[in-house]
């Protein structure tokens, strides 16, 4: 995400690039795919609410960051727009994909190993990944989002922004990108992305 922080820079905004609970240099045993990571991102709003220069809130995500960002705006109501670059709809459908991905076999053979592992998580983490859900939270908010995803994306394939797309289409906004792969349509269109995504932030003061 430093790419897009020197993007934003460029384009007179102020950044806020934290790392995701479990990763970099932050704390947290375990990933949660957005559920307790989205209370995160209400933190770190706060944070920036408390510079004199901060008056409006904007946010960016990649992938599972896309994700987390898309859950958070069901606590997070200061949003004034967000871009999600990447994201799946929801944990479950994208825990079956990517094990049909990495071994080549039908979905359906993996439903007690994605059972399993839910069933194990809620008993010894006291997470329900069910709730893991972009999906629901677009369904619900008013929040001006930009939804961008790679033709060519195999890790999230493109269906999962059509899916959230089709659930808000009032205030949802897809660009799918010819050619990119995941998280590569900055790479892919850099020009045509940074045009996007700072047209998208300023059209909504």
């Amino acid at each position: 995400m430093l790419i897009h922080a020197g993007l934003l820079l460029r384009n007179k905004f102020t950044v806020l690039v934290p790392d995701s609970r479990g990763h970099g240099l932050s704390g947290g045993p375990i990933v949660t795919y957005g559920i307790r990571e989205s209370s995160d991102v209400r933190c770190w709003a706060d944070r920036l609410f408390q510079e004199p220069r901060v008056g409006r809130l904007y946010g960016i995500g990649q992938s599972l960051g896309a994700a987390t960002l898309l859950q958070s705006l069901r606590v997070e109501p200061r949003f004034r727009a967000v871009v999600a670059d990447s994201p799946f709809a929801n944990f479950e459908e994208i825990a079956y994909e990517r094990l049909q991905q990495v071994s080549g076999i039908p979905q359906l053979a993996f439903w007690p190993v994605v059972r399993l592992g839910f069933v194990y998580a809620d008993l010894t983490e006291r997470v329900d990944l069910r709730q893991a859900s972009p999906l629901e939270s677009v369904r619900a908010t008013r929040v001006p989002i930009l939804l961008i995803h790679g033709a060519a994306d195999t890790n999230i394939p493109p269906h999962h922004s059509d899916e959230l797309h089709a659930a808000n289409p009032g205030s949802t906004k897809l660009w799918i990108v010819p050619g990119a792969s995941h998280v590569a349509s900055l790479g892919t269109e850099p020009e045509t992305y940074e045009r996007n995504v700072v047209d998208w932030f300023r059209s909504h003061p």
